[in-house]
């Protein structure tokens, strides 16, 4: 090792003085950041908030001007905001993101349907699904991550998948909305109720456009419906009865502090925006439930915090 040293510190005071001032500050900025990476990581303080203070450090260390990190994943290509910590930490540490809801999907969507994904983030699962089946539409509300969404559809070649920047409501109008920063695909409409776990990470508040997608696909229907926007899903199934009448497959994120703190509606609410459905899904519980069991089975969840990624209404495919 002090052989090794030694040998560095010769090839680096043989260079030019120039050279070896920018290799000093390179040891100085990493001696720094090192130590500020520890201090954030030993410091006593909530989960949620070294995560937000990771995020931030990790834009420190890369400038202001870098937005994007380039990701060869296991099946795609994709740009990532480097501080997010959720979808684009998994990207980068194992090259996919939650593989197993991509092969769940392809059970329920088939190479000829037409996929509408509604919260796509950057396109993790519309790349996938856009590979397998007929055509994806991919909404995306954040207008940060809309353009990583639409960059990596370019990347990846594919002329079967279409994104829209507008975020999914039961009217058109222009709504608040946070840009979470630590997890972008935490983004959400201003929620009714506030906690902390909804502005940990400082998030911006903008102004984004709201409109039913019902207007926006006036001519349009799909089989299969998968929606995850951090708790407007209410809304936004308001705005799309058309769609959902023709779509077989209805399958979205169910999380109680959703439903209560941001739609601010109850279990009976929620179910009376759906329209009817055969059977309904809820891989967390292993269970599945006809239609006159929907309510409890929700309400139990509902009353007792109990949330699911991907619970699924399904109906008969009408000829």
């Amino acid at each position: 090792m002090t052989e090794l040293l030694k040998t560095t510190l010769d090839e680096v005071t043989a260079l030019p003085a120039r050279d070896q001032d920018i290799l000093l500050q390179m040891v100085r900025d990493y001696l720094a950041y090192n130590q500020s990476l520890k201090d954030i990581v030993n410091r006593p303080t909530d989960y949620y908030q070294r995560v937000a203070e990771v995020s931030f450090f990790t834009n420190k260390i890369l400038g202001p001007y870098t937005k994007a990190l380039f990701i060869e994943g296991d099946n795609g290509l994709y740009l990532t905001d480097p501080q997010d910590y959720e979808v684009g930490w998994h990207l980068r540490k194992e090259g996919c993101f939650e593989p197993e809801q991509i092969e769940f999907l392809k059970t329920l969507v088939q190479p000829e349907n037409r996929l509408l994904i509604v919260g796509a983030h950057i396109g993790t699962i519309a790349i996938p699904m856009a590979n397998h089946c007929k055509y994806v539409a991919a909404i995306e509300a954040n207008p940060h991550t809309y353009r990583l969404l639409r960059t990596n559809i370019a990347l990846n070649q594919l002329d079967n998948c279409d994104s829209f920047n507008v975020a999914a409501n039961d009217h058109a109008e222009s709504l608040p909305f946070l840009l979470n920063r630590s997890n972008s695909g935490g983004s959400k409409r201003k929620p009714k109720v506030d906690q902390f776990l909804y502005h940990y990470d400082n998030p911006e508040e903008v102004s984004i456009p709201g409109l039913p997608l019902d207007e926006l696909f006036i001519n349009q229907t799909f089989d299969t419906i998968l929606m995850d926007i951090e708790g407007s899903e209410y809304f936004a199934l308001k705005g799309m009865p058309r769609l959902l009448q023709s779509a077989s497959t209805l399958i979205l994120e169910f999380l109680p502090h959703h439903l209560k703190n941001i739609s601010g509606v109850s279990v009976s609410e929620f179910l009376d925006v759906l329209p009817a459905y055969d059977t309904l899904e809820i891989p967390s519980l292993h269970t599945t439930v006809e239609p006159q069991g929907f309510a409890e089975i929700l309400t139990h969840m509902y009353d007792n915090d109990l949330g699911d990624n991907a619970i699924v209404f399904k109906r008969a495919r009408q000829a």
